[in-house]
C-alpha cells in the first residue's frame, strides 16, 4: 500500500487458495452483549478483533464490566453481572459499529442510570429513530445532542422503573434496519416481567434476526415468534458458560468471489453449512452463476467455471445485502445483465451502497442503472482505474476481486477494512504473491 492506494495484482493463472478469515463480527457483538448480561463468567473463543468488536470491548470497559482479553488466542472472558450495568454514569463510544450503537443503546435505556453514547461521523449519519422512539415510549429519556434521531444521545436509563407485574408490550418498524429488532431481543432479559415486540413492517423477519435468536437460545434464553410477534418470556436470564465464534461468512464470500471470478479453486477453513450466516446463500448464487460448491473435511470448497465464465443473473438479496458489492464487482464479467433486487435498505448503512456501486463501476467503465432499491449492471470492458471506497470495508474488499482479472485497479482508503478485516489486504498479498 502505498499513500492510501493498494494497487491489486493482477493473476495469470485461475486461484487455488485455502484460507483462514477472522469469526463473525455479528456473532462476537452478540456474544460480547450477551456475556455482559449473564451471571457469571463467560469465555468467548474465535472473537474477531477489528474495529468494531474493539469498540464494543472499550464500551464494556468503560461501563465497568470485568473483561480479559487475548487476541493472540483470539479469547475474551466477560463477568457478567445479571443484567446490572456497574457504573451509574459514564460515556462510550462506539464508533461506526452499527451493533455496538443499537445494541449498547438498548441496554443503556433498560439500566440504571445516566449515560453519553458518543460515535464516528459516519455512524452519527445512520439512523437510530426508530430505536430510540420505542425505549422513549417505555420511559426512557433520551437526548439528542447533535442532530434530532441520531447519535450521540443522553440516555437516562428506566433502571426498574416497568410495572412489576406487567409483561413490557413494544412496538417497532424495522424497515430501516434489523439492529433495531436485534438489540430489543439482546437486552429483553433485562425486563425480568418479559417483553412483547410487535412488528408494525411489512418486514418482519430477517437472517440477522434469526442469528439473534439462535445465538440467544444458545445462552438459555428463548424468543418465540408467530410471525407478527416476538416475546420472551418473563424470568428469562442469559446463562454464563463458553461461546465458539463462527468464522465469518461475509468475509468468506471475497474469497468464494475470487475463485468464481478466476475459474480457480479456494477453499475456507471451518466455514460449513452449519453455519448460521445468512450470507451463505451467497453460495446459491454463485452455483446459480456457473460454479460447483461442495463440502471438504477443511471447509466449504467453491471452483470457479473454467475461463471465470459467468452466467447473468436476477436475485433478490434483501436477506444477505452485504453481499451486494461482492456480486457487483463479479457481474461485469457474467454473459448477460445481472440484476440485484430489494436492497434499498442498504443505503442506509456504511455509505449509500446502491450508489457508491453504481458510481464505481461507472468510473471503470460499466453501464448500470440505479434504482431506489435495486442495480441492474450490464457486462463490459473494465477500465484501469481508482476505486473510492466512501469510508466503507465492503466496497473496499469486494471491488479489489475486480482487480484479479484487470490491469491497474487500486482501490483508495484500503484500510477503511479495519471495521471486520484488519488483515484482509495482507492475506490478498499473500495469496497473490503480490
Amino acid at each position: 500500500m502505498k499513500n492510501d492506494i493498494y494497487i491489486v495484482r493482477k493473476l495469470a493463472a485461475p486461484i487455488d487458495w485455502v484460507v483462514e478469515v477472522p469469526g463473525s463480527k455479528s456473532m462476537t457483538n452478540r456474544a460480547l452483549l450477551m456475556a455482559a448480561l449473564a451471571n457469571g463468567s463467560t469465555m468467548l473463543k474465535g472473537v474477531l478483533f477489528s474495529d468494531d468488536s474493539r469498540n464494543f470491548l472499550g464500551s464494556l470497559q468503560s461501563l465497568g464490566f470485568r473483561v480479559e482479553i487475548d487476541e493472540a488466542a483470539k479469547t475474551v472472558t466477560v463477568e457478567g453481572l445479571n443484567g446490572r450495568i456497574p457504573v451509574t454514569e459514564g460515556e462510550i463510544y462506539v464508533g461506526s459499529a452499527g451493533t455496538a450503537a443499537r445494541f449498547l443503546t438498548a441496554m443503556l435505556a433498560m439500566a440504571e442510570g445516566t449515560f453519553v453514547v458518543n460515535a464516528s461521523k459516519q455512524m452519527k449519519m445512520r439512523p437510530m429513530k426508530p430505536l430510540f422512539e420505542v425505549l422513549e415510549n417505555i420511559g426512557a429519556e433520551i437526548t439528542c445532542l447533535e442532530e434530532e434521531g441520531h447519535l450521540p444521545v443522553r440516555i437516562r436509563g428506566i433502571g426498574g422503573r416497568l410495572p412489576a407485574h406487567e409483561m413490557c408490550r413494544l412496538s417497532l418498524d424495522i424497515s430501516e434496519s434489523t439492529q433495531f429488532l436485534s438489540a430489543l431481543l439482546l437486552v429483553a432479559p433485562m425486563v425480568k416481567q418479559g417483553v412483547r415486540i410487535e412488528i408494525t413492517s411489512e418486514r418482519r423477519d430477517g437472517a440477522y434476526i434469526r442469528i439473534t435468536r439462535r445465538m440467544m437460545k444458545q445462552f438459555g434464553a428463548e424468543v418465540d415468534f408467530d410471525g407478527a410477534n416476538y416475546t420472551v418470556q418473563s424470568k428469562t436470564t442469559y446463562r454464563p458458560g463458553c461461546c465458539q465464534i463462527e468464522p465469518d461468512v461475509s468475509a468468506a464470500c471475497y474469497f468464494y468471489a475470487a475463485a468464481a471470478l478466476t475459474g480457480g479453486r479456494a477453499v475456507v477453513k471451518h466455514v460449513t453449512r452449519a453455519c448460521m450466516q445468512g450470507d451463505l446463500k451467497f453460495l446459491e448464487v454463485l452455483e446459480q452463476m456457473g460454479c460447483t460448491v461442495s463440502d471438504t473435511p477443511d471447509g466449504i470448497e467453491v471452483r470457479g467455471a473454467e475461463g471465470g465464465r459467468l452466467r447473468g443473473i436476477t436475485v433478490d438479496m434483501k436477506d444477505f445485502s452485504d453481499q451486494t458489492m461482492t456480486l457487483a464487482a463479479l457481474a461485469p464479467f457474467a454473459d448477460g445483465i445481472v440484476r440485484i433486487e430489494n436492497i434499498g435498505h442498504i443505503r442506509l448503512q456504511e455509505s449509500d451502497r446502491i450508489h457508491a456501486i453504481v458510481t464505481e463501476l461507472s468510473r471503470l467503465g460499466i453501464s448500470c442503472k440505479e434504482e431506489p432499491d435495486a442495480i441492474t449492471i450490464h457486462p463490459g470492458t473494465l477500465n484501469p482505474a481508482v476505486v473510492q471506497t466512501y469510508d466503507d470495508h465492503r466496497m473496499a474488499m469486494a471491488f479489489a476481486l475486480i482487480g484479479l482479472r484487470v490491469e491497474g485497479i487500486r482501490i483508495a482508503d484500503p484500510m477503511c477494512c479495519r471495521k471486520t478485516f484488519e488483515a484482509y489486504f495482507e492475506v490478498l498479498d499473500r495469496l497473490t504473491g503480490k
